[in-house]
């Protein structure tokens, strides 16, 4: 029998169901890819603690391998190298991740609903049929982890943990509806890019779970603190206030057991043939004149009870005398010249001089916090003179000879893209999204540079100016008619100095691109 005849009304309302339906499941995979991005925090989050807990672990371990090393060499050993492979694994997955955000910029990082495209994850791993080089690597990085765990633990593998690495690192073929499938593409292809992200981060936590459980298998509950009061466990510290002193000046100081513990009071402390009276909480406190100059003994006795009976533990220690200082020490934290446009960190001393007691002057030059820090922001010219003063305890005035550095120019940048320079090799739809940043190669300074605009050349075409740092319009629509092998050039980049605009960098060098499609 035929079917009825749908009505104008009918046919109307039909359509407006099927809108209502797609705009419903576009909304819900918009939810899911925010799942992913809250479960993507949650793990790095995770992975963060336990990062944490394994150094306390670790920290404890090597302790107590430098303390019983019959008992704990070989497990501190195989943990380090534990460690080492672990973390070695872990920093190459962060480095993929890296990779894959960067054509979003960093404050878009945690606008999840913006990473739906598989492109990304879909060229990092694959080429057609085929595996890239980085997709092989990537195959290879988790196999080898695997494989090598067991040769270093050996006989100690424990086999619950045995059975965890297989699991979690297992990169067989995947039996799919009745089919096989190989282990990456069930995994990583024709994935939204924050599902690959977190997919990356579970790998890092079964890293992180797997170390775990191996350094607790290997300590078992050996890693509680000896907290036993003993001669191989404790020594006797001497800890001046200073490494050196004028000949005359008074050696202050204070002397504690290692391990120390306030509560922990000396019964007696023989210093040089004399008797120590004075005492600071555990400590017994040194005041006595230096002696020649060069290296002084300090030799004595350390006496306390310990479960009814007197315990000595030997003083072996030194102080220096130096002689009176008649120059400054000054240095150049970075490099023997100092650049015009960004801030030189300098430290300047005199020995035996306090800190508070010495005067640097120098135009461009300030004090910053710490010890003998300052910066130098040199102005025109080609060279910046330097003048230290101090003035030790006694009242000696010591003025250093004046001190010259260079002064240099930064240096030109190059035009770059995803950290690439020079030539490269990029799809045409990679180009047409990409960032143009300007970089300093091999310079000591960690620059942030801005791109103001570029111009870029296709051929047989003219010459596009951009301002900002991404193909405009006009751009994106010339390289529409850019054919595979073209070679595009990018160049006459202008840049400026994050937080320093009132410098003016050179122009930085070119960059040429070759499309590949």
């Amino acid at each position: 029998m035929a079917a009825r005849k749908q009505s104008g009304r009918q046919k109307m309302i039909n359509l407006m169901y099927l809108v209502f339906i797609a705009m419903l499941a576009l909304n819900m995979s918009k939810k899911v890819l925010s799942s992913f991005g809250y479960l993507n925090e949650k793990l790095v989050e995770t992975n963060n603690n336990v990062s944490s807990e394994i150094k306390f672990i670790l920290d404890d371990l090597n302790l107590k391998a430098s303390e019983q090393p019959d008992k704990y060499h070989e497990l501190n050993k195989k943990a380090i190298q534990v460690y080492a492979l672990s973390n070695s694994f872990y920093q190459y997955l962060g480095n993929i991740k890296d990779t894959l955000l960067l054509d979003f910029e960093l404050e878009s990082h945690k606008d999840y609903e913006i990473m739906d495209s598989e492109n990304a994850g879909d060229e990092y791993f694959f080429k057609g049929e085929v595996l890239t080089k980085n997709g092989s690597e990537f195959i290879h990085r988790i196999n080898k982890y695997r494989d090598t765990i067991k040769t270093i633990l050996g006989a100690t593998l424990n086999q619950d943990i045995l059975k965890n690495l297989n699991k979690r690192f297992n990169t067989s073929v995947q039996l799919v509806n009745g089919g096989k499938e190989p282990w990456i593409r069930n995994r990583y292809e024709g994935f939204p890019l924050i599902a690959t992200l977190t997919n990356l981060s579970v790998i890092q936590s079964d890293i992180r779970a797997t170390e775990k459980e191996i350094y607790n298998s290997l300590l078992g509950k050996q890693l509680s603190k000896d907290a036993s009061i003993s001669e191989n466990t404790y020594k006797a510290i001497v800890l001046a206030n200073k490494p050196a002193y004028f000949p005359g000046e008074k050696v202050e100081g204070t002397i504690v057991l290692g391990r120390y513990d306030a509560d922990l009071k000396p019964d007696k402390v023989i210093i040089n043939g004399k008797e120590v009276k004075d005492r600071l909480d555990g400590a017994a406190v040194l005041n006595f004149k230096a002696g020649k100059v060069g290296e002084n003994p300090i030799k004595g006795r350390f006496l306390f009870k310990q479960g009814g009976e007197l315990v000595e533990i030997p003083i072996e220690s030194s102080y220096l005398v130096i002689p009176k200082p008649n120059s400054a020490v000054v240095s150049a934290d970075k490099m023997n010249v100092v650049y015009r446009g960004v801030e030189n960190p300098m430290t300047i001393s005199i020995p035996g001089v306090s800190d508070n007691k010495i005067s640097a002057m120098a135009t461009g030059l300030t004090k910053t916090k710490g010890v003998g820090k300052y910066i130098l922001s040199p102005g025109k010219g080609k060279d910046v003179t330097i003048n230290v003063s101090g003035k030790t305890n006694d009242g000696t005035v010591i003025k250093s000879p004046p001190i010259k550095f260079r002064i240099k120019d930064i240096p030109p940048s190059v035009a770059s893209i995803r950290k690439e320079y020079g030539a490269i090799r990029l799809p045409k739809s990679s180009l047409s999204k990409a960032t143009i940043l300007a970089e300093l190669i091999d310079f000591d300074f960690d620059l942030k540079l801005s791109v103001s605009s570029f111009k870029i050349k296709m051929p047989r075409q003219s010459t596009v100016v951009v301002n900002g740092n991404k193909l405009d319009a006009r751009a994106k629509k010339s390289l529409l008619k850019a054919k595979r092998g073209d070679v595009i050039n990018i160049f006459d980049v202008k840049a400026n100095i994050i937080g320093n605009s009132n410098y003016k960098l050179k122009q930085a060098l070119p960059l040429s691109i070759e499309l590949i499609n």
